[in-house]
């Protein structure tokens, strides 16, 4: 399977969210990657289920909806009314994992699991074949624009050995500094999916930018 580009709406223009969907639709692009923060878990406060009914009402393609949010089980059943596809908790907001991942998928969504930087792999020993999708924050989440952790490679290598030992079928998605600058080496170690926003959303080409990252062609 080549690999997934999914543009986070974080980083589009709130005001003119309409065009960055027409983008979306028209472009290379495999997913809409919907991050959902509440201020809490962590330092900033995005947008909610209104805002994602009416992305949806004109998307065309997957959508990834990633909670940044504590106590994301109150609101698995809303955010598949709302239109998820993908539900993506974070390992670190979830006391009984296992038991979230079970309620997603029995909405009919995928289900996913975020780690952030601190977060070693090993702690999804026990999960991994249960999850469709695992998200490796390479920037600490909350806030888009930020710069790349580099340790992100080994962890990608690390979940890669992980998946393949214990047989799973999830994809490994990579979520904060996706650029020209790292792509091809993210999708050589093994990333599956491929998030950017900043540097989607701020190039003056868009469309070319999501195509380049799709054929990591720079």
């Amino acid at each position: 399977m080549s690999h997934l580009v999914a543009p986070s709406i974080l980083s589009a223009d709130f005001a003119n969210l309409l065009p960055a969907c027409e983008l979306i639709n028209t472009s290379k692009a495999d997913y809409y990657h919907i991050d959902v923060m509440d201020g809490v878990f962590v330092p900033n406060i995005s947008f909610g289920l209104p805002v994602i009914k009416a992305i949806k009402k004109h998307a065309t393609k997957t959508f990834d909806v990633h909670l940044m949010i504590v106590e994301p089980d109150k609101y698995i059943k809303d955010f598949k009314a709302a239109g998820a596809d993908i539900l993506t908790v974070h390992y670190e907001a979830c006391t009984h994992l296992h038991r979230t991942i079970q309620a997603i998928k029995a909405e009919g969504m995928k289900a996913g699991v975020a780690l952030n930087p601190h977060t070693p792999i090993y702690l999804l020993e026990d999960i991994i074949q249960d999850i469709d999708l695992v998200c490796l924050m390479s920037v600490n989440p909350g806030f888009g624009g930020q710069s790349y952790i580099e340790n992100t490679y080994n962890k990608i290598k690390d979940l890669k050995a992980l998946i393949t030992r214990k047989n799973s079928t999830a994809l490994i998605e990579i979520d904060g500094g996706v650029s020209n600058k790292n792509a091809a080496e993210l999708v050589a170690c093994g990333a599956d999916v491929l998030v950017a926003g900043s540097y989607v959303f701020g190039s003056d080409q868009p469309e070319k930018t999501i195509e380049g990252l799709k054929e990591l062609k720079f």
